[in-house]
């Protein structure tokens, strides 16, 4: 079993989400506290990946095709820490 550990700004965005993203959040939770990230790595609908540059040690889980779950695994420990729950920006900067 897997621990989850949600930053206080997670709540603050999950209120201005869609209700199809605040499922998919449910279901990759429930997928994380059984089978942890091995488990969201199997399901191709999440295309989880690691972050680089400024989120390097990051993963990102697609929700849906505009909003990203970003989370950290803690060391060896049974804990993910997901640090933000965003929609992706595609613009250039």
């Amino acid at each position: 079993m897997w621990k989850i550990l949600e930053h206080r700004r997670v709540d603050k965005h999950l209120k201005s989400a869609p209700a199809e993203v605040l499922k998919r959040y449910e279901i990759w939770k429930d997928i994380i506290v059984l089978s942890g990230p091995q488990g969201v790595k199997k399901i191709r609908g999440f295309r989880d990946e690691a972050l680089s540059g400024r989120w390097k040690g990051f993963r990102s889980s697609r929700l849906n095709i505009q909003y990203r779950v970003i989370y950290r695994v803690e060391g060896d420990k049974v804990l993910v820490r997901v640090e933000d729950v965003t929609p992706h920006d595609y613009r250039k900067k």
